[in-house]
């Protein structure tokens, strides 16, 4: 209520420059999750990915096949 009564004595520029300010913030913080989130599926999803598209290839090999590093 307080930020209100504060903002009815401003312009409108002000108002839009405020606006512009918190969609600013708001990209800014939905990007650092996002970046946070992606970071953690590609750590955790990483080799899955590897074993699944290995999985998939021709000649199918078996699971200790694909897993063995010879």
């Amino acid at each position: 209520m307080a930020s209100d009564a504060a903002e009815k004595g401003k312009s409108p520029a002000d108002a839009a420059g405020s606006a512009a300010a918190s969609a600013a913030r708001l990209a800014r913080e939905w990007s650092t999750w996002a970046m946070k989130n992606a970071k953690v599926v590609a750590h955790y999803g990483f080799i899955p990915l590897v074993v699944l598209v290995g999985m998939r290839s021709e000649p199918r090999p078996s699971l200790a096949q694909l897993l063995s590093p010879v």
